[in-house]
């Protein structure tokens, strides 16, 4: 009867549990919610230093450093990379556990009869088991410290991916916004070429052109349109890109919001020659160099692995047939011992890993130097694309300006009746296609100083 009622309490104590848990859960569920904003908020604030923003803001333009900060907060790359980061953390966690002693324990009921007796008897059992190896030689330091080199190396690797993110989300923009304007100017020479065959078609009617002239500009014109449809397809293709770096879905790639061409000014100093010794703090240098000394570190581990280890072992045992009287001293039994060990042989294993961690750090050491090389090779290759695109920006820009001269000449002259309608269509087609290579060769130029930022790691 009373083991009835103590059901039922308990019963009763459940259900009012629950009710509580379930009317709680939802305001649970807000507080989390906050908190997981809160923490995303700090997070993109911690990143941000990452990409350097402040040198994005060079290009005077919102909506880039905008979507910038949304890549940071919603591109699953990054958040892969930062949740890599974590685990290595938890690595170094695990290994610094074993510095520490030890200590497990549990509980033994049993039934015990002994042999050749009819009595029995229920018996308790209470083991503690402590164990610590004592780190007299720091071995178990220098394999945390190994471990933590892991962990330098990650927070590099993420580094690298969230540089590399916002590069391409910078890259990506720009390409779409130098579309946006190609396109704009391919469909009004493709506008102009329609004039210029419909104006041929009259004349070769007349008997004024050949046939011939008028293939050929039929061709011009259907060429046109042809360049006008891949420009628009290569822009939806960019769209879908971009969305997938910022963390949308494809399908909204129309509703993404870009600025005019004409109103990005790259307003920031790209010096003319660097030190060579600024590419150190790439992420790749970075990770290059924990190798070697994650490397230098394991070597010596492997050499400490020939010395013997100090183990110091207690055990406390309470042991008795009344769990009331478990835990008194006169049930109770303590040992406490040591033990110095030293393996005799394990077939040359331990030589072969000591070779092993030495033929590791020579390759890491040549690898390190390779990465500095590749590296003072992206960054010089960056400024040369930048003179060069610069220098072809200033022959482009004289181009255009005579074009122009020569198309308003064209203008008065045809206001004159001096010259024919085909004649300017013509020279407006030239001076429209000369806009057009401009606007590519600026483009080109913004592109080559996010090269070039990605090939400092940022540190422009």
């Amino acid at each position: 009867m009373e083991c009835m009622k103590n059901f039922k309490k308990t019963a009763v104590l459940l259900f009012v549990a629950l009710f509580i848990l379930n009317t709680a859960a939802p305001v649970f569920s807000i507080e989390e919610k906050k908190i997981k904003k809160q923490k995303n908020e700090k997070a993109v604030e911690n990143k941000l230093d990452y990409i350097n923003l402040n040198w994005w803001q060079n290009f005077n333009d919102p909506l880039l450093e905008d979507y910038i900060k949304k890549s940071i907060e919603y591109n699953h790359n990054l958040k892969i990379a930062t949740v890599s980061t974590k685990e290595y953390y938890e690595y170094v966690k695990l290994q610094f556990a074993n510095e520490l002693p030890s200590i497990s324990g549990g509980f033994a009921p049993a039934y015990v009869k002994p042999f050749n007796s009819t009595s029995s008897d229920f018996q308790f059992a209470l083991p503690l088991i402590a164990n610590y190896e004592i780190d007299l030689f720091l071995k178990n330091r220098d394999k945390t410290k190994s471990s933590r080199k892991n962990y330098e190396m990650s927070l590099a690797s993420e580094r690298a991916s969230y540089i590399s993110v916002a590069s391409a989300v910078g890259t990506t923009y720009l390409n779409i916004v130098n579309l946006d304007k190609n396109i704009e100017l391919q469909k009004q020479i493709t506008d102009e070429r329609k004039i210029v065959y419909e104006l041929m078609k009259k004349r070769n009617e007349k008997g004024i052109t050949s046939t011939q002239d008028l293939i050929r500009a039929d061709k011009s014109y259907l060429a046109s349109k042809t360049e006008l449809i891949e420009l628009q397809k290569e822009r939806e293709k960019l769209l879908h890109s971009f969305c997938v770096l910022i963390g949308e879905t494809p399908n909204n790639s129309a509703d993404i919001k870009r600025a005019d061409f004409d109103s990005i000014n790259f307003t920031g100093i790209i010096p003319d020659s660097l030190n060579s010794d600024i590419v150190e703090n790439r992420p790749d240098c970075v990770m290059a160099q924990r190798k070697i000394e994650k490397a230098g570190i394991d070597v010596r581990i492997a050499k400490k692995e020939f010395l013997p280890t100090f183990n110091i072992g207690g055990l406390a045992l309470f042991n008795a047939s009344e769990f009331g009287s478990l835990l008194t001293t006169k049930n109770m039994l303590n040992a406490i011992g040591g033990l110095v060990g030293l393996d005799i042989f394990k077939g040359g294993a331990k030589f072969a890993n000591l070779r092993l961690n030495k033929d590791i750090y020579e390759r890491v050491l040549e690898e390190y130097l390779q990465v500095n090389l590749e590296a003072i090779q992206e960054v010089n290759d960056s400024l040369v694309a930048i003179k060069k695109d610069k220098e072809k920006l200033e022959t482009v820009t004289k181009q255009e300006e005579f074009e122009e001269k020569d198309h308003n000449y064209y203008q008065k002259r045809y206001e004159k009746g001096i010259v024919s309608k085909l004649d300017l269509a013509q020279s407006k087609e030239n001076l429209l296609v000369v806009n057009k290579l401009k606007t590519k060769t600026k483009g080109d130029c913004y592109i080559d100083y996010i090269s070039l930022y990605k090939a400092l790691g940022s540190n422009l």
